[in-house]
């Protein structure tokens, strides 16, 4: 018997049917819509589920990557392997609100925490209505955008150790800078996120998160799969106007595109693999680096063989 059927069949001592995919391709669970096959894929429903399968990782000692939404990845073309471990609004997306708090489970998508904080007239969480991500990759990145990022409303963060022990991590432990945090090197899966925001004005609230919709819909170019912004902002520069600068709209390698609309995206325009990814990033960095003597750097985290 391989590893594949033993551990399937122990995560299936304690996990539904629809929880366990093996050689699921990537293309399908990213939102570049590109990527390899994971050896497996799995779909947790609560922390004490994530324990169980962090323990059971470390008995067959197999690779373990952990994904939230998918949104800000891009899986090389050989895929993944071992276990991905993938929070879902489906499995891991439940929210609810406790005065001014909000509790969110890792899977739950922005856009949802965003429209859930304006129903229930609290304010902070406008500025990620339109970042396609979930809450807890959001804390991953430290997530911004216009006048916000996490770091504003993070309160408290329950995740789980790589050795299946609930840990608590407060805000003051979070580490959180641009684009980082503590996550990134600790190798902990985050499952509940606790919000502290503040009582506003449903119809204000509403009113902003409908501002930066359009805001966002007129200048990004959301009609092609893509990872959002491709490059971290460099000092004192924005990077989609550095690769506008060096006339690299619509640059293209295979199927992968910098943006016509948004030079800061790279975008899937057909069946692009990563590869075709990899060689526009590095031919943008290139050109950007000779023209403007500035050293671009991916944001999209790159995983996979």
């Amino acid at each position: 018997m391989n590893w594949e059927e033993s551990f399937g069949k122990k995560l299936a001592g304690f996990l539904s049917e629809g929880q366990i995919i093996f050689n699921a391709p990537m293309s399908e669970q990213t939102t570049f819509k590109i990527g390899g096959a994971a050896d497996v894929l799995i779909f947790p429903a609560n922390a004490a589920e994530v324990a169980q399968i962090f323990k059971l990782i470390n008995e067959f000692q197999i690779p373990c990557t952990i994904l939230g939404n998918g949104s800000n990845v891009l899986v090389r073309d050989n895929g993944i392997r071992g276990a991905v471990v993938k929070f879902t609004d489906k499995f891991f997306g439940t929210i609810r609100a406790e005065g001014t708090k909000i509790f969110a489970g890792a899977g739950a998508k922005l856009k949802d925490v965003s429209n859930f904080a304006a129903e229930n007239n609290l304010s902070g969480m406008e500025f990620a209505v339109g970042i396609p991500g979930s809450i807890g990759g959001a804390v991953f990145m430290n997530a911004g955008a216009y006048d916000g990022e996490m770091k504003n409303v993070i309160a408290n963060v329950k995740a789980v150790t790589r050795d299946g022990e609930l840990k608590n991590f407060c805000a003051n432990d979070l580490n959180l800078g641009y684009r980082q945090s503590i996550f990134q090197s600790n190798d902990c899966a985050i499952c509940e996120v606790e919000l502290n925001l503040q009582i506003g004005n449903g119809a204000d609230i509403k009113n902003k998160m409908a501002d930066f919709t359009a805001r966002r819909e007129s200048k990004q170019p959301l009609e092609f799969p893509s990872a959002g912004s491709t490059f971290k902002r460099p000092a004192g520069y924005f990077a989609g106007t550095l690769i506008d600068q060096t006339g690299l709209k619509g640059l293209r390698v295979g199927d992968a595109q910098v943006s016509t609309k948004h030079a800061g995206f790279v975008v899937n325009v057909g069946n692009a693999t990563a590869a075709d990814v990899l060689n526009l990033i590095e031919e943008v960095r290139r050109r950007v680096k000779e023209m403007h003597d500035v050293e671009l750097i991916p944001e999209v985290r790159i995983i996979g063989e």
